[in-house]
């Protein structure tokens, strides 16, 4: 697949953060664009008409991981993202031509905490997050069957100047009261929305990716540790502490995604030669700050 052609790309969740920075990429490129969405009643048929015949299905429906989390919220995180995947491959199956590349979101979330991961690890953990990304996981590699490549990306945290979790970092260390969340110790996987791209691009250039990959730089490191680079960074003190206990009342069951701790490594995208140009923390919390 030539990127330096003009390809049919489906993008289903455009609104969010990476959906948005992959429309200016991908209309820079003068290729045909769809944003797709698709609701409770949307047919199966009707999503099988506008995907007919693409190059890429760009999967990154899901509401928002960062809240707290209800009974009822918990269900619009699973059916946002399970029942939106399930449609989306029953379209593709019916599609007389069928996509060459299937990118679907997912999550380091998948994984247990407390030992490190690359992307052939098995080792997921038993919460509702994994349990989710797992069915998420499931639906998407159906495609499979019938032909399409399919590439999961296990998004790390995303870094960025235009939103997500830096959006939610940063005022508190501006306004210096920034510190730790819980002990501290949990390492974070990250990855920065600049290399996200690049690696979106490196997957549809490299025909032999297939599979689930992390999306995270080499260079995990703890909550500690990247309390420090902000402090330092921002010139700020960064001596706070936002107790455990309450992440957990403002979250509720949501607290498990900024305290459990999750290492994963990019190994698929470095062997296939990959060069990330946001390795280390620093780097990147200086581009964006």
């Amino acid at each position: 697949m030539s990127i330096g052609n003009k390809l049919k790309i489906v993008i289903c969740g455009k609104s969010g953060l990476v959906g948005s920075k992959l429309e200016e990429l991908f209309n820079a490129n003068h290729n045909e664009l769809i944003g797709l969405k698709v609701r409770e009643n949307t047919s199966v048929e009707s999503i099988a008409q506008q995907l007919e015949s693409s190059d890429i299905i760009i999967n990154l429906s899901g509401t928002t991981i960062l809240a707290r989390w209800s009974d009822n919220y918990k269900k619009k995180l699973y059916s946002s993202r399970i029942d939106t995947t399930k449609k989306l491959v029953d379209a593709m199956e019916i599609c007389k031509e069928k996509p060459k590349l299937f990118l679907s979101a997912s999550a380091v979330g998948i994984y247990t905490s407390n030992i490190s991961h690359d992307d052939n690890s098995k080792n997921f953990a038993d919460d509702f997050l994994s349990l989710l990304c797992q069915d998420w996981e499931a639906e998407a590699l159906r495609a499979e069957d019938f032909g399409v490549r399919v590439a999961i990306m296990r998004f790390g945290v995303i870094y960025a100047k235009e939103g997500g979790a830096m959006q939610k970092m940063l005022p508190p260390f501006k306004m210096g009261v920034g510190g730790r969340l819980g002990s501290g110790e949990q390492m974070v996987s990250w990855i920065h929305i600049d290399d996200l791209l690049r690696a979106i691009e490196f997957i549809m250039k490299t025909p032999e990716i297939r599979g689930s990959l992390n999306f995270t730089t080499p260079y995990p490191l703890s909550n500690n540790e990247q309390t420090k680079i902000l402090g330092k960074v921002l010139n700020r003190p960064s001596f706070f502490c936002v107790p455990a206990f309450l992440v957990k009342l403002i979250f509720g069951e949501g607290a498990h995604v900024v305290l459990d701790s999750k290492e994963a490594y990019p190994t698929k995208l470095l062997e296939h030669g990959f060069k990330f140009h946001y390795e280390k923390f620093e780097d990147a919390l200086k581009s964006i700050v």
